[in-house]
């Protein structure tokens, strides 16, 4: 298999000194804020000591998979990846504060030493976790030191699309380090989390804040801003919800995503965040069909799917305009929504889509032993009948045999539901696709549920329905379709994936993936006009109420992205998506 390396047009801009250094949590900011993305040390070893000679640089936070590192070597299973770097000269202890080490995401197993001491270790590759490290800082000369061990789809541990041997519609599996690494100063007593919930009916919002030191009844300071009204302000405890009412209420919505700002000051420390009013669940329309209401008014939703693979970055875009140009791209294209598919995103992938109007359904990530691919995938496609039929207890072929795997995963899932909580542009969890590592969809849906009730939930996306859930989800690429209306709402959550080789844009010459596959734009262009009018617009009035297009770019093999994976060309007539994505309504 001969393969092309893609580079996406941003990264020959790449500044080592300054590699992703925007902010990385826009939930919550502070102005104490230290960045350590760069040019670390990194040893690949098949031990588990410190190793006595490091192999050379590392770009964090690129995998070493990935061409942007300056590695271009895939860490497997029995194998230990070490990083090392020293840490500025202004990170040193200080009298009544504390310091705070933060990861975006590392794959998969992570240990962390400072100055050689353990603070802590994480198990999860796609979930951002801290350590407090001051107590291990010495005056000068600290060291920051990580053990990374990828098991990869060799174990139950999640993976998404990661596959050691890639093809088809899996991908190359990365490792180690893949957002961005930080540090922050703050007061010894401060906080530790926001919980923010829109009351939309109630033209209100609730604060829920959370003390590190777990104290109850403390005071706090709250100040709600925006360009259409004065400051508001008003005061809370921790432990205690804090209510405001907002005056005037604005609402949320794709074509208007107005964000108020707050302002949040607890003793010696302060801590801004954003929030917006906006309402989505499922009613009956005026006929009696169940639809998806957005802001108490039905909202037809046409989504891509988005799997987040940069063919330089792998998992890590190259930089914040590039995340910025995907999601704007699909919204100047007539989408209003985006179904991030099986992977999490750094928090400022979920910030521009709360502030460019870009509605977002979460999948969770799917791990597990080895799948039957023959049972979740080849029959429950070729057979049209078997995804509804199929219950979701045979773990043998769902990979889900393991109780301890079950557990890790619905630990993450909480997680993931209490780490994107505030982030208006979210409105769906999507638990299990196409039965990867599926198991208690029932139990699973209800423990969501008491996470958060403020969102709809897509139970089983693809087949293996078990009938729970806001929402039948259905995967179509090659069948007609005829919905007839439930108590659920429906929804086409993948279908499409036409596909298009670009030369010299794709990374495979002759390898290539793709459900029905094109010579030229314009047949592509013509194939997609004739698919929306005939498959997507006559069932819309028979219960139709959200679709998601497969998909947002080409990755690797597959060549059915709407963009090519370099993301230099748009190879569908952009005139024809648009004036296709206006004819999905009500």
């Amino acid at each position: 298999m001969n393969m092309r390396q893609l580079k996406t047009k941003w990264a020959d801009n790449i500044n080592e000194k300054n590699v992703l250094g925007e902010y990385p949590r826009p939930l919550m900011r502070r102005k104490s804020y230290v960045n350590l993305n760069g040019v670390w040390k990194y040893a690949i070893k098949d031990t588990k000591g410190f190793p006595k000679k490091m192999n050379g640089d590392i770009l964090v936070p690129f995998s070493p998979e990935a061409a942007l590192s300056g590695v271009g070597r895939q860490l497997k299973p029995d194998e230990f990846l070490w990083y090392k770097r020293s840490l500025p000269e202004e990170i040193r202890p200080e009298a009544g504060s504390r310091w705070l080490l933060h990861f975006g995401a590392v794959d998969q197993c992570a240990v962390v030493y400072v100055n050689g001491k353990k603070q802590g270790k994480h198990v999860g590759g796609y979930l951002p976790f801290s350590f407090d490290v001051t107590d291990a800082l010495q005056e000068e000369r600290n060291t920051l030191t990580i053990k990374v061990k990828d098991y990869s789809d060799t174990y139950y541990y999640s993976r998404g699309k990661q596959k050691l041997e890639n093809g088809g519609m899996f991908y190359t599996a990365q490792s180690g380090i893949w957002q961005t690494v930080w540090m922050e100063k703050v007061p010894e007593y401060h906080i530790k989390d926001l919980k923010i919930t829109p009351l939309y009916d109630q033209s209100s919002v609730m604060i829920q804040l959370e003390d590190a030191a777990g104290r109850k009844d403390i005071d706090y300071d709250v100040t709600v801003t925006a360009r259409t009204m004065w400051p508001l302000k008003t005061a809370g405890r921790t432990g205690r919800p804090c209510m405001v009412r907002i005056p005037h209420m604005r609402n949320w919505s794709p074509e208007d995503p107005f964000l108020y700002d707050v302002h949040i000051k607890m003793g010696n420390d302060s801590v801004e965040s954003y929030f917006a009013m906006r309402k989505i669940e499922v009613k009956n329309d005026k006929n009696g069909i169940p639809r998806i209401f957005l802001n108490n008014k039905p909202y037809f939703q046409k989504g891509v799917l988005d799997q987040g693979y940069w063919p330089d970055g792998l998992y890590t875009p190259p930089c914040d305009e590039a995340m910025i140009y995907d999601i704007q791209k699909m919204k100047d294209l007539g989408f209003n929504m985006i179904r991030k598919h099986i992977k999490i995103e750094p928090q400022r992938w979920y910030y521009h889509c709360d502030r460019i109007g870009m509605l977002v359904w979460q999948d969770m990530v799917n791990g597990g032993r080895e799948y039957k691919s023959w049972y979740v995938t080849w029959l429950a496609t070729a057979m049209e009948g078997t995804h509804i039929r199929a219950k979701d207890t045979r773990l043998h072929l769902m990979g889900r045999q393991d109780p301890t795997g079950q557990k890790q995963f619905e630990s993450e899932m909480k997680e993931t539901i209490r780490r994107l909580y505030n982030h208006p542009s979210v409105v769906t969890w999507v638990i299990f696709n196409e039965g990867w590592g599926q198991f208690k969809t029932r139990k699973m849906t209800d423990i969501a549920l008491a996470e958060d009730h403020t969102r709809l939930i897509d139970s089983a996306s693809g087949w293996f329905d078990q009938g729970c859930g806001d929402i039948k989800s259905i995967h179509d690429y090659f069948f007609p379709l005829n919905i007839t209306p439930e108590k659920r709402v429906t929804a086409l959550t993948e279908f499409g994936g036409y596909s298009l080789q670009i030369p010299k844009h794709s990374m495979y010459e002759k390898d290539i993936y793709g459900y029905k596959i094109f010579k030229r734009k314009k047949d592509l262009s013509r194939a997609y006009e004739k698919l929306i009018k005939k498959l997507v617009i006559p069932n819309i009035s028979r219960g139709l109420s959200a679709t998601v297009y497969t998909q947002l770019s080409d990755i690797e093999e597959e060549v059915n992205g709407i963009l090519s994976y370099d993301r230099k060309i748009v190879k569908i007539d952009e005139n024809v998506v648009r004036e296709w994505n206006e004819k999905l309504h009500f």
